[in-house]
């Protein structure tokens, strides 16, 4: 073997196809990950790959770029599947998909996971995907239900194997593997090589090339790290917010794509701050001289991609602001890199969304250093820094001197009009601040302001903010157990966090159909309001299903939800009171057994009315056909006699 040390692989001697180096080059990745470069020719010539390689090493593109590079778009049969543990992971590397196929017109990717609704899985699958990204029990419905069409598959990918092994999804995997064509390609990726695994590789893999990735990633002691859960249109406050108050010197902000950069530089520089962007678009001139400008001292905010970024080195530097988290954790280490030099301190600041918690722990496994989570400056903290820098900026003015011009204009002014000095300097305080409002104002806060945190929809949109009453409500009293009705398995909940079913549903129970008719409904509890949902009996819903929705939709803890009445086709109960707009309009939105809760609140009186008469609609117990409810995997079976049958973990 050469001692020399060959120079290092560049994706464009990978043999990826012209439209997936079109989009790696607009991503900005120009050096494959070792991952990468080891697995992408094997998989590119055809050959099973065994993979042994932490979260955040850019595995995702190592399977996907030659899964893109081979994909035959008239076809509508799924080509490639990959199975991941999570709905979070199978969101993710949907989206990886999607953005790599930015160059590939008609191209399309599916995410198939448990906890959401089948109807659109369903008309996807039947539209054609040519790639399915899925949790392995939402998959095996799909092949139960004959919905999904193996026959054509040229690829599966099993990401993250030894996760789907410890969540007990193993069964699963193999019932997949048995269901391939005779020829096909397998690509096992696993952080660790338990024995379980290692069989699976030994029975379904041919001559695979192997590829060890070792975890080497480390990061400057003298980097303070911090993160804060944000995501969507809220990510701009929160920035704004942080270079505010947070004391810095020069920053760097890094976006994922050069078209990110120019619109976030644009929209600092409207908020009257110095900012500039650079990519891989600019000029070599032009990159050169805003670079000197941010060593001047004339810019103090660069936005920029991971490219265009390598190699910076300028002392100003003292915090690495991460807009967009970054697909794996070495360009983490990269980027976070361009502050500390030279023994001098640095920050490090990372936004995170709620799906993106995955690559967050990766991130802190890869550089061995706890990632703290920060606090993001309140309203009265902006408010009186504003006010604080506004004092700065006149007692700076006045000991510049050269005002003589300006006064005498007040004082005649004053003496012409009669008004008192002061009331004039109040109006050239408000000419100056224009239009914008000088300091926030509570009606106009946001998510932050409210302690609310933005978590991420299942169909990977935004989901609304988490909400945190400024009250507390007393815990339930507790039940006394009745034997005589079995409490029916809940469905699992769209995601994790604060809700649990048996310590949060456990105390709610159904209504009978043949109970008394119930007492005129009270007033709310202090701090709460009373709402109405159209969604009842007729609908197959139960208590858990309701707060299972809200729970984790809105991201409210359980204890705050209060009485719940179900009628025969609408719902009447209790919620905090003063719940965000924003948040009422998202759960309005939100589909439980079927059917739209349509929320809205009602003056009291509604939850003594006697139920509307209930006009039973196409499918079964007024559901539509082919409708069935987000919050499980089945639809609800409202005539099936006691408890569903168990049928093991599926789908996270």
């Amino acid at each position: 073997m050469s001692q020399d040390t060959p120079a290092p692989l560049q994706f464009a001697d990978l043999g990826l196809s012209a439209a997936v180096m079109q989009a790696v080059s607009d991503i900005g990745y120009e050096t494959p990950s070792p991952i990468q470069a080891a697995t992408i020719p094997a998989m590119l010539a055809g050959r099973d790959v065994l993979g042994q390689a932490q979260t955040g090493t850019g595995k995702t593109g190592a399977f996907a770029l030659p899964v893109l590079s081979n994909v035959d778009l008239s076809q509508r049969k799924p080509q490639a599947l990959v199975l991941a543990p999570t709905r979070e992971l199978a969101i993710q590397v949907a989206e990886a998909f999607h953005s790599y196929a930015g160059h590939i017109p008609g191209f399309h990717v599916l995410p198939v996971y448990g906890g959401q609704s089948y109807g659109p899985q369903l008309a996807a699958l039947k539209r054609g995907a040519h790639v399915v990204v899925g949790t392995p029990g939402r998959v095996i419905d799909h092949l139960d239900r004959g919905t999904l069409d193996l026959s054509e598959l040229k690829t599966l990918v099993l990401d993250e194997a030894d996760e789907m092994l410890r969540m007990g999804f193993i069964d699963d995997v193999e019932a997949v593997l048995k269901k391939l064509p005779e020829k096909r390609q397998v690509a096992l990726f696993s952080a660790t090589m338990p024995p379980a695994i290692r069989r699976i590789a030994q029975t379904y893999l041919i001559d695979p090339a192997e590829v060890t990735i070792a975890a080497k990633t480390t990061t400057s002691a003298n980097i303070r790290q911090r993160y804060w859960y944000v995501g969507g249109t809220h990510k701009l406050d929160a920035l704004t917010r942080i270079l505010e108050v947070e004391p810095y010197d020069a920053m760097i902000v890094f976006a994922r794509t050069k078209a990110a950069t120019d619109e976030l530089a644009g929209k600092l520089q409207a908020r009257g701050l110095a900012a500039a962007a650079i990519n891989g678009d600019i000029q070599q001139a032009q990159r050169e001289k805003t670079i000197q400008q941010l060593k001047d001292g004339q810019l103090d905010i660069l936005v920029a991609t991971d490219v265009a970024a390598r190699g910076l080195d300028v002392e100003r530097i003292s915090h690495v602001l991460n807009y967009d988290i970054p697909y794996d954790t070495e360009s983490y280490v990269h980027r976070i890199g361009r502050t500390g030099r030279a023994g001098r301190t640095g920050d490090a600041i990372l936004f995170v969304s709620g799906r993106e918690k995955g690559m967050l722990r990766a991130i802190e496994r890869a550089t061995r250093q706890p990632i703290e989570e920060m606090q993001l400056p309140s309203v009265e903290t902006v408010n009186d820094h504003r006010v604080a820098k506004f004092m700065e900026r006149i007692g700076e003015t006045l000991e510049e001197g050269d005002i003589a011009f300006y006064r005498e204009l007040v004082q005649r002014f004053e003496r012409e009009r009669e008004v008192p000095a002061i009331e004039i300097a109040a109006a050239l305080a408000k000419l100056l601040q224009g239009d914008t409002p000088f300091l926030l104002s509570a009606p106009s806060r946001s998510a932050h302001e409210a302690g609310t945190r933005p978590v991420r929809h299942e169909h990977g949109g935004e989901r609304a903010p988490r909400f945190e009453p400024k009250f507390d409500r007393a815990p339930r009293p507790a039940r006394e157990p009745r034997e005589h009705a079995p409490r029916a398995a809940a469905e699992p909940p769209a995601h994790g966090g604060d809700f649990d079913y048996e310590r949060d549903i456990g105390s709610f129970e159904r209504p009978r159909r043949d109970a008394k008719p119930k007492a005129p409904r009270g007033e709310p509890e202090f701090g709460m309001e009373t709402f109405r949902i159209e969604v009842g009996h007729a609908h197959g819903v139960k208590p858990a299903n309701i707060v299972g929705a809200i729970a984790n939709e809105a991201g409210l803890e359980s204890r705050y939800i209060g009485r719940i009445d179900i009628h025969d086709d609408y719902s009447i109960l209790d919620l905090p009171a003063e719940m965000p707009r924003e948040l009422l309009q998202h759960l309005k939105k939100v589909w439980v057994s079927g059917q739209q809760l349509q929320m809205r609140k009602v003056d009291g009186s509604e939850g003594d009315a006697p139920p509307r008469a209930f006009k039973p609609r196409s499918g079964h117990a007024g559901k539509p056909a082919g409708k069935p409810g987000r919050f499980g995997d089945k639809p609800a079976a409202p005539h099936r006699k006691g408890p569903p049958k168990p049928r093991g973990p599926r789908g996270a």
